[in-house]
């Protein structure tokens, strides 16, 4: 083979892979953007890796997708959960004490997208992240097929400065969340920094806390709604059952339930569990 004909064909197929790389990175970055634009009432589902039992993780995703979940939250556990209720907390320690790592739940999600095909986020505390090195965490997370991450200790300005580049390299939404007490100010920051959606805290509470929309809840709901903001919202902390479902809706695309999910499926047939649980929440 002559060297012109050798470098037309190594071209071709660095052409090749280059236009699969970039149907793979479209698909990535659509599974959240097309949800959205498709759907409203939006439910999304934290549970936490490895829990209740070690190698259940991709067993609830797909009862959950099956169940009619629109969007799937996988915590990864932290031995300082700070933010998080006795429930969570309950479920990361006995998921660490199980063994569960960050490179534990990589090697579970590798056929992540053989099973489940609506967008999945990661959702954990930053020191685990640094520990695993935020490049590597980025490269796996595209690897997997992972949409986005939610990371509510990881400080704007250092997502900006530092790792904004290798989650929009890897196709990573990073997730902001948004409290009551949020300035408008960073609010639109956040807004400019979004490319997913806004995590919108019902109160600064830790999960786990029960969802009372009185005058301040509904005029905070409201000053959000009201500020038209280009990224789509999803609210929080305290969403327990169809009615607290239904009354967040009201006020932003979607609703995230955590902590009443992780009650459900302490035990018994898991996907018996989702199932039952998930039925609450269909018309």
């Amino acid at each position: 083979m002559s060297r012109r004909a050798f470098q037309r064909g190594a071209k071709s197929n660095i052409s090749s892979l280059t236009s699969q790389v970039s149907h793979l990175k479209s698909q990535n970055m659509n599974r959240i953007k097309k949800l959205f634009q498709e759907k409203k009432n939006i439910l999304s589902i934290y549970y936490t890796a490895g829990y209740p039992n070690l190698g259940d993780t991709i067993e609830i995703a797909e009862a959950l997708q099956k169940s009619g979940a629109d969007i799937l939250e996988i915590g990864f556990p932290y031995s300082d959960p700070v933010a998080d209720g006795p429930v969570i907390q309950a479920s990361s320690k006995q998921s660490l004490d199980q063994g569960m790592t960050l490179k534990v739940l990589f090697e579970q999600l590798k056929d992540l997208r053989k099973h489940v095909t609506i967008p999945v986020l990661l959702m954990g505390y930053v020191n685990p992240v640094l520990q695993f090195g935020v490049e590597n965490f980025c490269k796996a997370c595209a690897e997997v097929g992972v949409d986005g991450c939610i990371v509510p200790d990881l400080p704007m300005a250092e997502y900006e400065e530092f790792y904004q580049g290798c989650f929009e390299e890897h196709n990573l939404s990073n997730v902001f969340l948004i409290t009551p007490q949020t300035a408008e100010e960073r609010i639109h920051k956040i807004d400019g920094l979004t490319n997913g959606f806004i995590y919108l805290l019902s109160s600064s509470a830790t999960t786990g806390k029960n969802l009372e929309v009185g005058d301040t809840t509904e005029a905070y709901f409201s000053r959000i709604k009201a500020m038209n903001l280009k990224n789509p919202t999803m609210i929080g902390f305290g969403i327990s059952d169809k009615q607290t479902f239904d009354k967040a809706c009201s006020y932003a695309n979607g609703a995230i339930i955590g902590t009443a999910f992780v009650k459900a499926i302490a035990d018994g047939n898991l996907e018996e569990n989702v199932s039952n649980f998930m039925k609450k929440f269909k018309d």
